[in-house]
């Protein structure tokens, strides 16, 4: 009763506990926003749908959809939706995760770093199966789903992912020390991707001068590079994935660099500031 619990000696046993605890605490994030897990994919799949919709609707009203790719409309509206979703969710999953100072830091297994995983893999989970059933739904009741490069146009969504988490543990690293600014620059950053995304447009049919106003954006990118692929009949000149995947590990490396310093000095922040 009284004696600890056997902890594994091997690597493999190790990473297998890891495993087992990430996994657990990706089910725990994706019931947060409800308790029963499939009301909550649910919930994520009618927000796609009213985006999907309200962007149709948009361009039918404003007749802008001679300025979208020659091909099937909704799947060029679909192609930005979900990328843009996928980014600005997964980022709000990381910045919204446990901290040090939660108290579910308290239970041995748990770290920051599997708090991170959780957020981002339950995000993504969420995402990709929502995806998957829209287009199902799609593909069998209105007409076939045809794109002409299925793997590297998710491959796209899985960089559009990454740039979301990354950008995420950077302002996870900064909520201890500044919550209020890091509070606004995420609104501000999602709310502002509504445009600097690109989703309403490719980047080969903007001037020059339009143009250095998306460029820094990595989404901007990763939904034009997966347009290229989606549709046979565009060839994105414009953008580039590598300048996503770069922008990501960089925010990454530096994310995480913050977060072993604020890990260490949690405890001097938080008595400081209460």
């Amino acid at each position: 009763m009284f004696t600890s619990s056997r902890k594994p000696q091997t690597n493999l046993g190790s990473a297998l506990a890891m495993f087992e605890v990430i996994y657990h605490s990706i089910v725990r994030s994706v019931r947060k926003s409800h308790n029963n897990a499939f009301i909550a994919i649910l919930t994520n799949m009618l927000q796609v749908i009213i985006f999907v919709m309200a962007f149709y609707v948009m361009f039918s009203v404003l007749g802008l959809r001679g300025a979208a790719i020659r091909g099937d409309f909704l799947l060029y509206i679909m192609s930005g939706i979900f990328l843009f979703l996928t980014h600005t969710k997964s980022l709000g999953a990381v910045v919204g995760s446990e901290g040090p100072a939660s108290p579910m830091m308290q239970h041995a297994p748990m770290n920051t770093i599997v708090s991170i995983l959780s957020a981002a893999f339950g995000a993504l989970y969420v995402q990709v199966l929502s995806l998957a059933v829209i287009l199902f739904i799609y593909h069998v009741a209105f007409t076939p789903v045809v794109v002409d490069q299925p793997f590297p146009a998710f491959g796209m969504l899985l960089i559009a992912w990454f740039t979301g988490c990354a950008l995420g543990v950077v302002l996870l690293a900064l909520k201890p020390w500044f919550p209020t600014a890091v509070g606004i620059f995420s609104t501000i950053y999602q709310r502002a991707n509504m445009i600097a995304s690109g989703k309403m447009f490719v980047a080969n049919s903007l001037p020059s001068f339009m143009l250095a106003m998306f460029d820094w954006n990595p989404l901007f990118h990763a939904i034009d590079q997966s347009r290229g692929y989606v549709f046979i009949n565009y060839n994105p000149r414009y953008s580039s994935w590598e300048y996503a995947w770069w922008v990501g590990v960089i925010l990454i490396m530096v994310g995480l660099m913050g977060e072993f310093y604020t890990r260490r000095h949690a405890s001097i922040s938080w008595s400081a500031r209460r």
